[in-house]
């Protein structure tokens, strides 16, 4: 039940079929890079390597968000404007209460991430209670909040940056170094690794997993499926919140925009990575893959300088991609 996507024993695919499926990733990743680097060979610099890193520990935390939802046969379409809300809340508690770096940062550090992590834990409730309880399509649900959310982070900011985030807090989730990993690889790798040993060694991790591959099981079980449910949300919008806060820390200031494509690059990441549409299927694990994927992906594209509207398009044809390889997955012979 908790196994990751493409793994023959469970899947009944052909050894070779396996293979092949599961080295698909990694060698169109490396055959990326090779083919970014005879047009702009800076893309395979130790630089832009460490950059790409740093760039898809963001996108690894986004995708873990949206892993818990997808595991449960649904997705979470206000990611984004959730991410635009917490960053724009946090930033104006932050600056609203210490300025720059004035008297009581700390304490203005810790209201501004906890107000942040208060939006993200309303966002989730809000998905969970209209999916888990009032029974509404994942899909309306989560476009409802979607723009609940871009009005709040608009209202709330007037439509422009929030600006004079405190430097420490920027030190705090960016640019700090700890044993000397940036803070940013830090915090993905510890966010993954108690989202792998929830999903894996607890009732409500395993719970999930059964919900998501077979929903009338979990029911004879007496698994509290709708509970179950709506906190996969509340988690979801809660990991989202905590990504938030790390790229508000990177900006500096509160944007009202900063979710921008997350929403779609966090389920491309995931599922790219092994996490199955059709639910059950995936692991804390399949979101690095996949986020480096299309971190490679982008970071190459800026740098050969492609159109930007050429990178939507793209993008595009990535989720598409990342859905075939999903049916390839669960494919039986």
């Amino acid at each position: 039940m908790t196994e990751l996507a493409g793994e023959p024993a469970k899947l009944g695919l052909g050894a070779s079929r396996a293979f092949l499926i599961q080295a698909i990733l990694p060698l169109g990743l490396v055959a990326m890079l090779a083919g970014f680097a005879l047009v702009a060979p800076q893309v395979v610099t130790g630089a832009n390597l460490a950059n790409i890193l740093i760039q898809a520990s963001y996108l690894v935390v986004f995708a873990a968000a949206q892993m818990v939802v997808i595991l449960t046969r649904g997705f979470d379409l206000s990611l984004g404007t959730t991410v635009s809300a917490v960053s724009v809340t946090s930033a104006l508690v932050m600056t609203g209460l210490a300025g720059a770096d004035g008297p009581g940062t700390m304490a203005a550090l810790l209201l501004g991430i906890g107000m942040g992590l208060l939006v993200g834990l309303g966002t989730g409730l809000f998905n969970g209670i209209a999916v888990a309880w009032l029974q509404v399509n994942p899909f309306v649900a989560t476009l409802g909040s979607l723009n609940i959310c871009l009005g709040i982070a608009t209202m709330a900011s007037d439509g422009r940056p929030v600006f004079n985030v405190p430097d420490a807090f920027s030190t705090l989730v960016y640019s700090g170094q700890v044993l000397g990993l940036p803070v940013p690889i830090l915090l993905a790798g510890l966010l993954l690794l108690v989202l792998h040993l929830l999903l894996n060694h607890t009732v409500f991790g395993r719970g999930l997993y059964l919900i998501g591959s077979n929903p009338r099981a979990a029911a004879v079980a007496g698994l509290p499926s709708s509970t179950y449910l709506m906190l996969a949300y509340v988690l979801c919008s809660l990991v989202a919140a905590i990504g938030a806060l790390m790229l508000t820390g990177r900006t500096g200031s509160g944007e009202p925009n900063l979710g921008g494509n997350l929403t779609l690059e966090s389920i491309a990441a995931a599922v790219i990575g092994g996490v199955s549409l059709r639910g059950g299927i995936g692991g804390a694990p399949s979101c690095i893959i996949g986020a480096l994927f299309v971190t490679v992906l982008s970071n190459g594209m800026n740098l050969t300088r492609v159109d930007g509207y050429i990178q939507m398009i793209v993008l595009g044809c990535v989720i598409i991609l990342a859905i075939f390889l999903d049916r390839l997955r669960t494919l039986r012979s």
